[in-house]
């Protein structure tokens, strides 16, 4: 039985209840029949797909005249803003060897790459600022390939895998930031 209190000599009132047969065996029951149900829906319905989400991959489009350069590593596509995969590029006034600029000469490189060219990249994921992560081709130039093959970037960690070799060939050629090494 539930625990009474004597709060007036009169008067009692109870403050627990003992469950009465029947119902919570009820509550139950239909608790688990609403978890079991939302278990199948999770199951057929992948939280991605749901309300637009956006694919793990997209293409962007842009003509030569809506991209602009922001740095050796960025572009600007219209009002979206994309981050090469795979590479890392010198920051704008970090020097390296001879080269002064080497961050400027990047981004010198990567305006030649896609100067008055329409520009197609395939959107991976986001990095950390939210940029897309991309890998780009201007009028069918692989973009993130030929600026590690001028030398102007590196390979980030085996993101890209065909880019390592493409380094390696830079780096014994002396090209770009391996020039005065």
């Amino acid at each position: 039985m539930g625990a009474w209190v004597n709060d007036s000599p009169m008067r009692r009132r109870r403050i627990f209840s003992t469950a009465r047969p029947g119902r919570s065996k009820g509550r139950t029951i239909a608790t688990l029949g609403s978890i079991g149900v939302l278990a199948v829906l999770a199951a057929v319905l992948n939280p991605g797909d749901l309300l637009g989400s956006a694919p793990r991959s997209q293409e962007w489009r842009a003509a030569g005249a809506d991209v602009a350069v922001l740095d050796g590593e960025t572009l600007r596509m219209g009002e979206r803003i994309i981050r090469l995969h795979g590479l890392s590029a010198p920051s704008r006034g970090q020097a390296c060897g001879a080269v002064a600029d080497c961050g400027g000469a990047a981004a010198a490189e990567l305006a030649r790459l896609v100067r008055d060219r329409a520009l197609e990249c395939r959107i991976y994921g986001r990095d950390g600022f939210g940029r897309g992560l991309g890998v780009c081709r201007a009028d069918g130039v692989d973009v993130n390939a030929a600026l590690v093959g001028a030398g102007w970037a590196r390979v980030e960690g085996s993101a890209v895998p065909a880019l390592t070799s493409i380094e390696a060939v830079a780096r014994g050629a002396a090209r770009g930031i391996w020039a005065a090494r």
